[in-house]
Parts: structure tokens; sequence; C-alpha cells
């Protein structure tokens, strides 16, 4: 089976979140398993571009509105991923730093979709799959089925995964224009809320739609930003499947970018010993529990009650903890949190950005992990934070329904909270501390947490039945 990905991100090439590491691990571990899947984004300018050869696979041409432009396709040379990459080039479109933020992204993404259109129909045999992801890719299986110039593609098959349903890539009519010439007879296919809206395009014209837990899948019916009338409709060909992490790039004991390696029969020292290193280096106290925060600063990730849920608790606990905090994203919200730095020094730092390495210290280093999002579709924080031995608090939503139990249940290992509220996080975090402090409890929860599986093998054959059964 021939599987194409069509990504707006993708691990190690380019990643703002969840969208990159999913693209960047399922196509390897779909290799593994003898299909043959590769994966095409745009081509922005990053350390991965500069850093790694890249050969011509194919020149072409098409337009944009009025706008006619080349593209080109160029490929990785090296097999290091473990799956082909291919990047889509246009001049002044997409070679650019940033993947989103500009104020031509719509004409960004249309232009890079209608490049990668026009190159499948030049290929000698057709792909079996053309795999779309979140609404950057969204209009590919409305072009293939209804754009008069890709009628040799309407018979292949097209899924959908939706790794985030609260961005739809809305736009005015007047984009239209944009949209290679397409049977106007379909334009309710575009059409939602008088927008012209790739997600929900994505959804009626897809073959299948994924999304990435199944607890998420249920949810999109009462909260996906206006599109669940949309769900109720299309429900029949919707399956939700949990995304699982790349166990070979997420591995204490062989990961190169922590310190300390260890494995499960050497978790205690070997996070103790990544512990005691963070703590240095942002000033913390070793012998507290040692609470980390990895993410994005944005309301849906509920990082703006993190402030006063970190205060509150410090205050109540006596400084009982400690906090760090790594992510970037709402001003406001970074500022109150780098505030608390000077009121709480010894318990609290925060690092305002992301940094893989930093990232991966973190989770080898930190005896739990926040995640307190309002949504969560599937998360691979607390994937990752189980491999690594740290144990999750999380809201109990979406993907972290799914993944984390309970400690007051039957073979709980993590602390599950109902609302993103300062109360509930408070009283999470006082869970916490008190798991800490009993040494065999907190030893036996490091260890079950590390011996959970969510590595993509199981994943990959649920994408295969989804594949096989259109």
């Amino acid at each position: 089976m021939v599987i194409v990905h069509v990504s707006a991100e993708c691990y190690p090439m380019a990643k703002a979140g969840g969208l990159g590491d999913v693209v960047g691990a399922l196509p390897k571990y779909q290799n593994k398993m003898d299909d043959h899947s590769m994966v095409v984004m745009p081509m922005y300018k990053t350390k991965f571009l500069e850093q790694n050869e890249w050969e011509v696979h194919f020149k072409g041409n098409t337009n944009l509105g009025d706008w006619f432009f080349d593209y080109t396709i160029i490929k990785l040379k090296n097999e290091s991923l473990g799956f082909p990459l291919y990047l889509v080039d246009i001049n002044g479109l997409l070679d650019r730093p940033k993947i989103y933020g500009y104020t031509d992204d719509h004409d960004r993404f249309i232009g890079f979709q209608i490049a990668v259109v026009n190159w499948l129909t030049h290929w000698a045999e057709q792909p079996s799959i053309v795999h779309c992801h979140d609404h950057q890719a969204g209009l590919i299986p409305f072009m293939m089925k209804h754009c008069y110039d890709y009628q040799k593609l309407q018979n292949v098959k097209t899924v959908l995964t939706i790794h985030n349903a609260q961005y739809h890539g809305s736009m005015g009519w007047d984009k239209s224009i944009l949209i290679p010439r397409w049977d106007l007879w379909k334009k309710g296919l575009l059409e939602w809320d008088n927008c012209i809206n790739p997600l929900a395009t994505a959804i009626k014209c897809a073959d299948k739609v994924t999304t990435v837990s199944n607890t998420y899948m249920h949810q999109l019916k009462l909260q996906s930003n206006g599109l669940e009338s949309l769900f109720e409709i299309e429900w029949a060909k919707c399956v939700g499947i949990l995304n699982g992490i790349d166990n070979e790039l997420w591995n204490p004991a062989t990961d190169p970018m922590i310190p300390y390696h260890y494995d499960v029969k050497l978790v205690m020292e070997g996070k103790k010993k990544n512990k005691e290193i963070i703590c240095t280096r942002y000033h913390l106290d070793v012998k507290k529990p040692l609470i980390v925060f990895i993410g994005r600063l944005v309301h849906e990730k509920a990082a703006d009650v993190l402030p006063g849920a970190i205060q509150h608790a410090l205050d109540k606990t006596n400084c009982g903890a400690n906090f760090l905090i790594i992510g970037a994203g709402d001003t406001a919200t970074e500022s109150a949190l780098q505030y608390l730095v000077q009121l709480y020094p010894g318990n609290y730092n925060t690092f305002i950005g992301y940094d893989e390495k930093t990232g991966h210290e973190a989770y080898a280093a930190a005896d739990f992990l926040l995640m307190p999002s309002r949504v969560e579709p599937c998360g691979l924080n607390q994937m990752y934070s189980l491999r690594y031995g740290t144990i999750p608090m999380v809201r109990d939503t979406g993907g972290l329904h799914d993944t984390v139990v309970d400690m007051g249940e039957l073979d709980g290992f993590g602390i599950r909270f109902l609302h993103a509220t300062e109360n509930d996080i408070v009283y999470s975090i006082e869970r916490a501390i008190s798991v800490f402090k009993d040494k065999t409890q907190m030893k036996k929860m490091i260890e079950y947490c590390m011996q959970i599986d969510h590595s993509w093998e199981s994943v990959v054959n649920d994408y295969k039945k989804v594949y096989q059964s259109i």
C-alpha cells in the first residue's frame, strides 16, 4: 500500500506541536509494517533544511488564481527518518522561517495543496491513500474529486486526520478564485457558516475521518468550534485512533538529550541524577517534588490558570513543591508566570520558549507533569512522561482520559481532575505532594508508568484497517 501523508508539520523538519511529532513517526512505523509511506510538506527555511542534503525530485508549474508559478519537489537524500520526506518549494510563498503566523497564510497553504495535487497527477502509478492532516491539507480531498484539472485522481482514496478541531482555516469567498477550476455545483462542499471552511470541506469529502483519540472523537459532536452538527451528519465515517509515540526517539535508556540514562530497573537512581542537574540549573530544591508544565502557554492548555494556581499551591502548602514552567505563547501569561520567580525563589522558575533538549531533560528529571488542558485531542506529553517515569497530573478530557488512570482507581498510576480551575489544580498538587512523601507508593507508580506501552506498532494496525475499509 502506497500512502502519501500531506501535512504542514513533520518533525524534525518543522514542528509547532503534536502534529509534527505524529507525522514524523507514523509513516516510519507504517514502513516497518511493509507499507510504502511518505510525507510531503512545505519547504520552510529551517535548520533541518540547511543542515541536510536534498535532491530535486520534480519540477512543475501551475497557478494560484491569476498568479502562475513554478514549484519544485525536493527529497531528503538520506533515509535517516525511516520514510521519504518531500518538500514543496514555491519561491516567495513557502520558503520562510515560520510555519504559521503570516498574513497570507491562506494563500500559502492553498498554493501548497495545489502543488501537491498537481504533482500527484504526474505520477505514473497513483498512490493507494492520500492521508491529509488538519485544515492546512483540508482542500485536497475536494480538489482531487471536483477540480477539473485533477480528474485523474478522483478515484484515489483520501483520509483526514484531525489533530485539533478548534482550527478550521476559514476564509472568505473571495479566496474561491484561488482554487483550480472546480465544479460550481459542488459549492456546498466548500461552505460552512457562509465561509470556505477547509476542515469542514475535508470532513465532507474525505473517504474516512479520524481523530487522535476515541474520547475526543465523541467530544467533537459536543465541542468542535461550530462543526458539531457536521460530525453528527458524517459520523458513520468517523473513527477515533489514539496516537502513539516514537519509542526509539523517546527512550530514557538511550536518549542523547539527557545527561543520565536509565531504564525501569535504574529509574529511581537515574531520575534523581537528572533532577539534581535541573534543580541546580533553575535554583530549585532537589528534596521537594518537581512538578513541570511543558507546552504552549495558550487558553486551550489552560495556561492562564497556572499563575494563580501555582501561587495558591505554594502558599497553601508552605512551598511544599517545586514548579518549572517550560513554554511560550500568550505574552500576558508569560509575564504573570515570570513574575512568580521573584516571589518564590528556590521553589519556582520558568523557561520561556521551547527547546527540544530542555524538554527531554525535564521529562527525565521531573516527578510530575501537569497538564490542565481545556482541550486536548490526544496529548503526547503525558505519554512521554510515562515513558520517562514521570507521573502525569491531567484534566479528564480527550486523550488524557484515554491514557491516564487516576491512582484512586484499580491499577491507577496518575492523577486526574475534572476542571481546569485553580481549586482542582491545587487539590491535585496536594495529592502529588502526598504521594511523593510515600516513597514506596511513589516508586511503585513510577515503575508502573514506565512499563505502559504507547508505541506506534498497534496504532499502525488501526490505521491499516481504516485504509483497507475504503
